[in-house]
């Protein structure tokens, strides 16, 4: 299956919108219950840098537990350190900075693990330094959006607010993201029962080098969401030279993943 464009009226369902924080509470709970399940079953890590970036309005603390998690299983996962994420053109080039001072310190590629907004951003820095990215991974990520339509209406209203950028502004840098895909092993982790973007908007086109693996659960309990960690200590054991897609173990396939999902 390949990735498609949004449908021009498709919002994020009333219901998975309504449901979001009381979804998002349960992933938090079912997060400190499967932990010691999750770290037993976790490859051992290689120790390399991966720097995690917030969705929109969120900061560092929204991404402590996956830090914790990793950093559990041999990473040296770290925070991005630039505050609450308003969606603001000008992080770009503090993220830059972040992000090259993280490079020189572990002097090898870094992966990339944006949720949200973040992973619009860890795209962005895929693609203007390459060679210094071992992977991206997005959350949630509405890479693909193409209006406002596709996205809550009251999120997009607070993210014109805060990000300060016209409705305009939004649409052509939303549609150089889709054309520009980011040349790295890349993996899109999305969720049909998102409710602050539509699922459509957070995929990838499949290829050699990107996959999109879809996952049950709400937008905002993605990054402690017990299924996601068990994808994602897969997926940052990956070496960049030798990435491989997904496989989805057969005997959890009914327990972890959506009927029907695909990871391709």
């Amino acid at each position: 299956m390949t990735a498609s464009e949004p449908s021009p009226r498709a919002y994020p369902h009333f219901l998975t919108s309504a449901t979001e924080p009381l979804r998002a509470a349960c992933e938090v709970a079912a997060f400190g219950m499967s932990l010691p399940l999750l770290l037993a079953s976790a490859p051992e890590g290689d120790g390399h840098t991966i720097l995690t970036l917030p969705g929109f309005t969120a900061s560092d603390l929204s991404t402590a537990g996956l830090r914790r998690y990793l950093n559990h299983i041999g990473y040296n996962a770290r925070p991005w350190q630039l505050g609450r994420n308003t969606g603001s053109p000008e992080l770009i080039d503090k993220l830059s900075k972040r992000f090259h001072r993280l490079v020189m310190k572990s002097d090898e590629p870094i992966t990339l693990i944006g949720h949200s907004l973040g992973g619009v951003f860890a795209r962005e820095l895929a693609r203007m330094y390459p060679d210094q990215v071992r992977q991206v991974i997005t959350l949630g990520s509405p890479f693909a959006i193409q209006s406002g339509q596709h996205t809550n209406p009251l999120v997009m209203r607070l993210f014109e607010r805060t990000s300060k950028m016209s409705q305009v502004e939004i649409k052509a840098r939303a549609r150089e993201e889709r054309m520009s895909a980011p040349p790295v092993p890349t993996t899109a982790i999305y969720s049909r029962l998102d409710g602050v973007v539509h699922w459509r908007a957070c995929r990838e086109q499949a290829s050699d080098q990107a996959e999109n693996i879809e996952v049950p659960g709400s937008h905002l309990g993605m990054t402690v969401h017990p299924t996601i960690l068990y994808v994602l200590a897969d997926r940052v054991a990956q070496k960049k030279a030798s990435w491989e897609k997904f496989r989805e173990p057969g005997s959890w396939r009914d327990m972890l993943f959506s009927p029907g999902s695909t990871a391709v």
